[in-house]
Formats: C-alpha cells, sequence, structure tokens
C-alpha cells in the first residue's frame, strides 16, 4: 500500500504544471469561436497563408508596447508615454541615420551603430525621468508620464515640425520587412524579447518584487525590498521596450514621424488587461498578453477582409476593454448574492 501511495505522488505534484492558465484558456476558446465566426462569414481566406502572414508583419510593434505597458501595469502604474517614447526614439536614429558623413567599411558601421545607441539613450532618459519622479518624490505614474508623453511629443513635433524621415540602410529595412527561413523578421524580434521578459517577470528577483509592488507597496517595503530602486527599473524597462518598438515601426514603414502609432496606446492597455493583467497590480502574465493580441490582431484582419472601416475596429476594441474590465468585477459583485 505505502509503495502504491508512493507511485501517486509525483503524478501529483506534475498535474498542476500541465494545468492551463485559466486567462490563457478563455482566450483560447474565444479565439477559436472567432476562427468559427470568421471562417462561416468570409471563408478560408480568413486563415490562408497571406492573411497569417500579413498579421505577423503587424503584429509585432504592438506586441512590444503592450509589453511596455504590462511591466509598468505589473507594478500597480502605468505609463503613458510609452508611444511618445517609441516615436522620439525612432527620430532620434532617424536623424543620424539620414546625416551619416560619406564613410565606408568600420566608420560606416560605427555610424549605424551610434544612431542606435542614440535612440536608446533618449529612452533611458526618457525613463530615468518617469521613474525617478514617481519612484522618489512620489508622484502619481497617471500624471507623470502624462506629462511626459506631452513633454516629449511636443519637443518631437517642434524639432521636426511634423515632416518624415525617412531613407535607411537596408539592414534596417530588413528588420521590419525580411523573412528568413519564410518568417516575417518583425515576429522573430517580437519572440526574441517576449521570452526574455517573460523570465524574467516570473523567474527572477525583480520580477517578483514587481509583482509583490504591484499587490501591496507598503507591505513590499516593509519585507526589505527597496521598492524605489525596482519602481526606477519599471520605468527604464518600459522605455527600453518602447525604443525596440520603434527599432520595429521605423523599419516596417521606412520612416519615422512624431504621430506614429498615437492610436496604440489605449490598444496596449486594452491587450494587457484582456490577456489578464491586473489592472490594479500584481497579477500578470506575458503568455497572456500573447494571446490577447493574437485574438486583437485576428479581429481587425478579418475586418479588414470584411471591407470593415478601420475606425469601427478600434471601437470594437474599446468594446472589449470594457467587457474584460467590467465583467470580472460584476462577477465579484454578484457572487456574494448567489
Amino acid at each position: 500500500m505505502r509503495a502504491a501511495l508512493q507511485d501517486t505522488k509525483p503524478a501529483r505534484r506534475a498535474a498542476p504544471a500541465l494545468r492551463l492558465d485559466p486567462t490563457n484558456l478563455r482566450l483560447l476558446v474565444l479565439l477559436a469561436l472567432l476562427v468559427l465566426l470568421f471562417w462561416a462569414v468570409i471563408g478560408p481566406k480568413v486563415l490562408a497563408p497571406p492573411t497569417l502572414q500579413s498579421m505577423a508583419f503587424q503584429m509585432p510593434e504592438l506586441g512590444i508596447l503592450s509589453l511596455a505597458m504590462m511591466v509598468t501595469l505589473l507594478s500597480g502604474g502605468l505609463d503613458l508615454s510609452i508611444i511618445a517614447t517609441a516615436d522620439l526614439c525612432a527620430l532620434t536614429i532617424a536623424f543620424v541615420l539620414t546625416r551619416h558623413p560619406e564613410a565606408a567599411g568600420l566608420a560606416f558601421l560605427g555610424w549605424q551603430v551610434l544612431a542606435v545607441v542614440a535612440g536608446i539613450a533618449v529612452a533611458l532618459a526618457i525613463g530615468l525621468l518617469n521613474g525617478l519622479v514617481i519612484a522618489y518624490v512620489g508622484v502619481s505614474p497617471i500624471l507623470v508620464t502624462l506629462g511626459t508623453m506631452t513633454l516629449v511629443r511636443g519637443a518631437a513635433i517642434g524639432m521636426t515640425h511634423g515632416n518624415v524621415l525617412s531613407g535607411f540602410p537596408p539592414w534596417l529595412l530588413y528588420i521590419g520587412n525580411g523573412t528568413p527561413l519564410g518568417i516575417p523578421a518583425p515576429l522573430i524580434v517580437f519572440a526574441l524579447i517576449a521570452l526574455p521578459v517573460a523570465i524574467m517577470l516570473t523567474r527572477s528577483p525583480f520580477g517578483i518584487a514587481v509583482a509583490m509592488i504591484g499587490s501591496n507597496e507598503q507591505a513590499t517595503r516593509f519585507s526589505g525590498v527597496d521598492t524605489r530602486r525596482v519602481l526606477l527599473k519599471v520605468y527604464l524597462l518600459s522605455s527600453l521596450l518602447s525604443a525596440a518598438a520603434a527599432l520595429v515601426m521605423m523599419a516596417r514603414f521606412n520612416s519615422a514621424n512624431a504621430d506614429y502609432g498615437q492610436s496604440f496606446l489605449l490598444v496596449t492597455i486594452l491587450a494587457a488587461v484582456l490577456g489578464g493583467v491586473d489592472p490594479m497590480g500584481g497579477f500578470g502574465k506575458v503568455s497572456g498578453v500573447v494571446l490577447a493580441l493574437i485574438v486583437l490582431q485576428f479581429i481587425s484582419s478579418a475586418f479588414n477582409l470584411l471591407g470593415i472601416s478601420e475606425f469601427l475596429t478600434l471601437a470594437i476594441w474599446g468594446g472589449v476593454l470594457i467587457a474584460a474590465a467590467g465583467v470580472p468585477m460584476l462577477r465579484g459583485a454578484l457572487r456574494p448574492r448567489l
């Protein structure tokens, strides 16, 4: 009998590891229902290779920005400046790239590296500003990042007068439009960013501290965690992810502008909340955000095939955000009465 009980223990331990996260399960069911619905309306074209490839090219830039938003939401904060940061980083990189001296060989390569480093430096400066004011001064993240967004966007428009910068080298354009081994390069970039972020948020002391701060910042501080330092790193990471999104955006469009991606801001919050990130902080997984992005991009692509306006798509996404945020609250309010 004892041997039989011992044999069953490993199976009991392994079961939770195989259990699918409830949020991810709901998103997979929702995706399956959407596929069946649009297949019935549109036909096989909804899952044709050109449609899937188009989704793979469009999703990464929004996906990286959603990760930038997710990190701050986990800490109980918010970063409204991610789009403005991405635009200014792209403009900085574009400015340096399009004004390189006539050089060849190592000098030319050095100028390309300098352009990317300049964009990263801009992102770090914005993240540092956000993090210092939020963590060490104690101002609300909404107010700080709203002010930063306005400051950065105003500076970008003022410096460029709203003009578009274009004409980038082939290596950069390949990041946004290449297909190594038939796989869209932007999707590879997104995977190379999402996987380390997922591991960091779930396996590292930093990720655990971020979730603890989002759950209860005061209790986390009393437990010995330097919450101000962690929050500073959160907003630095958010800005760095915005810089990565900037590189993908400018590579895909072969241009940079102060107004690109303005409609993405609320969609990043939608993707995070729909993906199971608690808007009050403390809980969320990258896998849920990725599945939410696939659902949203599939809806957008299907509407495009139906000839429906992109503005109506934004309206539908807004309704999804209200439902995603409101239904759990309503369920919690009704549960004690049931």
